[in-house]
């Protein structure tokens, strides 16, 4: 089973891309995030015409989260995080064969030291809390998202400017991603690759992409029941190259089910 994540940045104007890079790439299942459309919005009709059942959380030009799967039926959907009260359309959660997929959007966060920034910790702690149940009754678990923190210096293209005071690198973000893989969630990349520099996301500006001046943190994070058959694990970068990309590349594992 392939299982992909992708920060589409718009799905009204990547809705192409995704056509393509589904008959390309034929992942099993997709989280998408940012498809920033109202659920009325959402194409699920011309997806089903591909094969991919869908289910969706939107909201007009911000945000919205999806999962797809292929051939395979999605159920116990759930929106948002329990008892954590937000109006922003970040998380979604299905099961998909027997496997629970728990798409994340996390918050970016603005700047250190900033309201959204307070925000984006205290949503961390209420993710952490919902997954440590979550676990408990779905162990074999797929986290996967736009986690908007890339875990360590490998996953910068210049950690003299992405430091532990920076926004999408400071201490009390990879602390926070931390703690979620202490529940038992493993970067299903890092089991397969030791190497820097390999990113997930450019900026437009600068040439950045050509430059590979990026950052890794779209994750797909595998629960302890699942990591001895996540056989494979990558981003794809093909999209990125396309005519008005998403600035986000897909990441995806591989599991041996």
């Amino acid at each position: 089973m392939k299982i992909a994540s992708w920060n589409v940045n718009s799905l009204n104007v990547r809705l192409p891309h995704l056509e393509q890079w589904l008959r390309d790439a034929q992942p099993d299942v997709v989280g998408i995030q940012e498809t920033k459309l109202a659920d009325e919005k959402f194409p699920d009709a011309l997806l089903a015409g591909l094969g991919y059942r869908s289910v969706f959380s939107g909201q007009k030009t911000y945000n919205g989260v999806a999962i797809l799967a292929r051939d395979r039926a999605i159920g116990d959907v759930e929106v948002g995080i329990p008892g954590f009260v937000d109006d922003q359309k970040r998380v979604i959660a299905a099961t998909v064969g027997d496997v629970r997929v728990v798409n994340l959007y996390v918050v970016n966060g603005q700047d250190v030291g900033t309201e959204k920034y307070a925000y984006k910790l205290r949503w961390l702690d209420a993710v952490h809390d919902w997954l440590a149940t979550e676990l408990a009754v779905h162990p074999r678990m797929v986290v996967l998202g736009d986690f908007n923190i890339a875990p360590d210096e490998r996953d910068v293209h210049d950690p003299a400017i992405w430091h532990d005071a920076h926004i999408l690198t400071s201490t009390a973000e990879r602390d926070g991603l931390r703690r979620l893989q202490a529940l038992g969630l493993h970067d299903a990349f890092r089991l397969h690759h030791e190497d820097a520099g390999i990113f997930s996301w450019w900026d437009y500006r600068q040439a950045a992409f050509r430059r590979n001046l990026g950052l890794r943190i779209d994750l797909t994070l595998v629960s302890d029941a699942l990591r001895a058959q996540a056989i494979e694990a990558g981003v794809d970068r093909e999209p990125r190259t396309w005519e008005r990309p998403s600035d986000h590349a897909p990441a995806w594992v591989r599991l041996a089910l």
